[in-house]
């Protein structure tokens, strides 16, 4: 007899939305210092606008997975690789 299998706590979609709220609460609460405080800059043209740290990050992000997905398609081998003669 098989036994019932307890949900997770992530299981249950109402705390998974919670979760997620929270994160974006933490990411604004992390952005808004930005706009306030006076930053010592070398580009100032740049740096000096709100969130711009916070925005260079995610874009590097975003195209180190881009990269690293062309790299898996350029490098990629067929499956019967090593079973070839």
């Amino acid at each position: 007899m098989k036994q019932k299998k307890e949900l997770d706590w992530f299981d249950h979609p109402q705390n998974v939305k919670r979760l997620k709220i929270g994160f974006y609460i933490v990411l604004a609460v992390l952005v808004l210092p930005d706009f306030f405080l006076h930053k010592h800059t070398l580009f100032s043209s740049i740096e000096a606008w709100p969130g711009f740290y916070a925005l260079f990050g995610f874009v590097a992000c975003v195209i180190i997975i881009l990269v690293s997905k062309l790299f898996g398609f350029v490098l990629k081998v067929r499956e019967d690789y090593y079973d070839r003669e």
